[in-house]
């Protein structure tokens, strides 16, 4: 895992609905959302200053200010449009901000766009311009699309949707900001899983076992044998913070965050929830083949 280092002074974080964190003030987009839901409380722990940016979408009917605590101040804007001056005197700025799969993505490819690349590149420019010194995007593993071996960070990319085109453009513009004074990182996560309270059910695994409990059926997109890397939400959230933090020289390059482990066929995964719902759960394919299959190596060579 990378190196953890300390990082005081003022942090800005932008997420799919925006947080501002930070030891003595920062700031994420997006977190209301799946991952901010689990990221917030983890930085309040870790001594940071938290401000959330986020649009409202899931404040209208889940309020995250029990869990985030009184330390944390949650503002609605967007990152398309909010004053830049919310970006002015902070240190570091985390952008999870994003239509976050690939069917909603290809639902409306502008709004994937406008949100995913130009509202995130404009993230990192303000952040950049206003003297913030680190800078993490989230990314994705499905930027490498399709694979019959094993991907690593010098894999071209081979993006399929219009979801994963949006993440190689934002990769491309905002790792180019990166320089002496301002460190501009990727972290391209595997498909997400686990708990958090603003809980997701389009990811693989925890819809497959919420619909098998629930109905006694897992539902699996044809034909089962396409491969996915998986991590759970908690370290996700350990991998942002050690990003925020390191010292090591991960400025201007993207990395994959996962296990290797956890690349498995969706048949395998289908199997094992299966089994431990027990019963009379059973499998049922839906859909076309899915075309897009990848694993994935997470031995970055700055890690250890």
């Amino acid at each position: 895992m990378l190196h953890r280092g300390g990082l005081g002074g003022k942090f800005y974080l932008c997420t799919t609905d925006g947080t501002r964190i930070g030891h003595e003030g920062t700031c994420n987009g997006g977190g209301t959302g799946y991952i901010g839901r689990v990221l917030v409380p983890d930085l309040v722990r870790n001594g940071y200053e938290v401000t959330v940016m986020d649009r409202g979408g899931f404040l209208d009917y889940s309020d995250p200010s029990e869990s985030f605590g009184d330390s944390v101040k949650i503002i609605r804007d967007d990152i398309r449009t909010c004053d830049p001056d919310l970006l002015r005197g902070l240190d570091a700025v985390v952008d999870l901000a994003a239509l976050s799969n690939d069917p909603a993505g290809n639902l409306n490819t502008m709004s994937t766009w406008d949100i995913n690349y130009i509202g995130r590149v404009r993230i990192a420019r303000l952040a950049k311009k206003l003297g913030a010194g680190r800078y993490v995007v989230a990314s994705s593993c499905s930027v490498y699309g399709f694979r019959e071996g094993f991907c690593d960070e010098q894999t071209p990319v081979n993006p399929l949707t219009t979801y994963a085109e949006a993440n190689v453009a934002v990769e491309r513009d905002n790792l180019a900001l990166n320089d002496s004074r301002f460190r501009s990182t990727a972290l391209r996560f595997a498909t997400v899983f686990g708990y958090s309270e603003r809980f997701r059910l389009d990811l693989v695994i925890n819809a497959m076992t919420f619909y098998g409990y629930k109905n006694g059926v897992i539902r699996m997109m044809r034909d089962g044998t396409q491969y996915r890397p998986f991590v759970h939400v908690k370290d996700v959230s350990r991998a942002i913070i050690t990003a925020i933090g390191s010292e090591d020289d991960i400025g201007g390059k993207h990395i994959n965050i996962g296990k290797e482990s956890l690349n498995l066929q969706i048949r395998d995964v289908a199997e094992a929830i299966r089994r431990k719902l027990g019963g009379d759960t059973r499998i049922e394919l839906y859909g076309d083949p899915d075309n897009r299959s990848y694993r994935v190596r997470f031995d970055w060579p700055g890690t250890c």
